[in-house]
């Protein structure tokens, strides 16, 4: 059989699914004609200090004793793999520096090889618990620079109640931050740029000058945010960068462009991929053709750039 991995192809998320195949057929087992070639790489975890981290985290993690972990990066191990997206987990205790990400042209200018476009999954919030992103009204260089010098941009910014399985666009330019009594999963460009305009009287450097020239301060766009079904599959987002789709065991197809890397977050549940096992507090690259299936009741994310 010919295939043609240039095609979108429909993902059929009950039972075996091929992310290089024709549309194919629900089915309880692999098509006998099939030919799968696949290279998974399960990521390694990366424990990220930070001042609002957590002594604690939630299962499945752990924190090591005297240290604080804010950040949990899933990065490629081996040289041979290379993913534009970035996943983390963040773990926040206490409120995160007031920021901003410039896009491309913005990064490059700096000398930085790209921006930064992100996404935020809400998995767990305590009541009260909020984020911050865009401002309360539209806010000039100007006005900007001196709020967040004297710490009006506290008051500035448009703050957010936030529950489980909400979902949060950030494009670059998106003043944000995010507050105390969160668990969320990002996805993002590869990419470590982050101005900080405004940190509560933290001893860090902020970053006025670059900050208020990449930022789009007004506020934020209803389109960006969603509350998930967590029992129906979708395509979630399609950004600048990268598509976002949850995918459950509803038999419910969705139609995923292929690429040469997609990453796989189990959110609930366990998947098989490829013969290897995938739980919550795990990510897997998948390159090229790949077939997983989840167990009954099971949820994940599947992330690939554009």
């Amino acid at each position: 059989m010919e295939i043609d991995t240039a095609k979108p192809v429909r993902i059929f998320n009950d039972f075996w699914l091929s992310l290089a195949l024709p549309v194919l057929p629900i089915s309880r087992d692999p098509p006998a004609s099939a030919v799968y070639f696949a290279r998974m790489i399960n990521l390694a975890p990366r424990l990220v200090d930070k001042p609002w981290g957590m002594a604690r985290l939630p299962a499945p993690f752990a924190a090591p004793h005297d240290r604080r972990i804010g950040e949990i990066w899933f990065e490629v191990a081996s040289q041979e793999a290379v993913s534009p997206l970035l996943v983390k987990y963040l773990f926040t205790s206490e409120k995160l520096s007031i920021q901003v990400h410039p896009d491309d042209e913005q990064a490059r200018a700096r000398g930085h090889p790209s921006g930064k476009e992100e996404c935020w999954y809400i998995l767990d919030a305590k009541p009260g618990a909020r984020l911050g992103i865009g401002t309360i009204r539209p806010l000039g260089r100007s006005e900007l620079h001196s709020a967040a010098l004297n710490g009006e941009l506290e008051r500035l910014i448009q703050w957010h109640p936030v529950q489980a399985d909400m979902m949060f666009h950030i494009p670059p330019g998106t003043i944000h931050a995010i507050g105390p009594g969160i668990t969320l999963l990002e996805v993002q460009q590869a990419s470590d740029i982050t101005y900080r305009l405004y940190d509560y009287g933290r001893p860090r450097e902020l970053h006025l000058v670059d900050g208020t020239a990449v930022a789009d301060a007004r506020p934020f766009p209803a389109r960006c945010q969603l509350l998930v079904d967590r029992a129906r599959s979708a395509l979630l987002l399609e950004a600048n960068h990268f598509k976002i789709a949850h995918i459950t065991d509803d038999n419910r197809p969705i139609e995923v462009d292929q690429g040469e890397n997609m990453l796989l977050i189990p959110l609930t549940g366990s998947l098989d991929v490829d013969g290897t096992q995938a739980a919550f507090g795990d990510c897997m690259l998948v390159q090229r053709k790949a077939r997983f299936r989840l167990a009954p009741g099971s949820r994940a994310l599947l992330a690939w750039s554009k």
